[in-house]
């Protein structure tokens, strides 16, 4: 019970990655707040797992952000881990025919909204002196990808933004890293073609998909008091396939 009496907030949480690692936070004694735009089909409450807060936020509006951290900070009474997992796709689009408004709407929900949340957490976890902040980024952010360059180019920047942030934070006792997974088992990949599916397995050297599990656990570390002498970091959770 790792994190008995620390609170986390937790984006993108009705479903994935998020519900994933909210579970795994909660499991070991956290209280949860649970952040996402779209609660519809959304399992949260499937394994008696019961959040101690759950709001439908627009996390690329800084206002929506705003009022739903100081929602959670009276809910949970303080905040001292968040995790910023929200995030979307976009389309598959070479560059030069990307339709501008996808591409900012994928900046806006995969980058704007880590700055936007940290922007209201910080201060909080600055007057306490302890906070643990964990960006989920994406291989994408690493390597590029080719029809993926809002995608690609929106995780570069978390990776960016979070290592800046670290350096701003290094000596107040809040901590920022990354994760950058690779395709993960959701049920986005079920809806895949399996040619895609192929495709995508054969560039993961361990030669299979990343589990929901396996980045939750790297997040729990991230997010714990164990984490003590890494900030600004980029876990790898890839298989063997980041070469740095």
């Amino acid at each position: 019970m790792r994190f008995e009496g620390q609170t986390a907030i937790v984006t993108g949480a009705a479903r994935g990655i998020g519900l994933g690692v909210a579970r795994r936070l909660a499991a070991e004694g956290a209280r949860v707040a649970l952040w996402d735009l779209d609660w519809r089909g959304s399992d949260w409450n499937s394994s008696g797992f019961e959040p101690a807060h759950r709001q439908e936020v627009d996390v690329s509006a800084l206002s929506a952000v705003e009022a739903a951290f100081a929602a959670s900070r009276e809910a949970l009474g303080h905040v001292d881990i968040l995790v910023n997992n929200a995030g979307i796709n976009g389309p598959i689009e070479t560059s030069w025919n990307y339709p501008v408004e996808a591409w900012q709407k994928v900046l806006a929900v995969d980058l704007n909204s880590v700055f936007f949340c940290c922007r209201a957490a910080v201060p909080h976890m600055l007057e306490r002196r302890y906070g643990r902040i964990v960006n989920i980024a994406s291989i994408a952010g690493k390597e590029g990808g080719a029809g993926l360059t809002a995608y690609a180019a929106a995780k570069a920047g978390v990776i960016g933004f979070t290592k800046s942030l670290a350096r701003e934070l290094v000596e107040s006792g809040v901590l920022a890293n990354c994760i950058a997974p690779v395709i993960t088992e959701t049920d986005l990949l079920k809806q895949q073609t399996p040619e895609f599916t192929a495709a995508a397995r054969a560039k993961i050297p361990m030669n299979r998909f990343l589990k929901v599990e396996e980045i939750a656990a790297t997040a729990a570390f991230a997010a714990s008091r164990e984490c003590s002498f890494t900030t600004g970091f980029t876990f790898d959770v890839s298989g063997g396939r980041a070469t740095y």
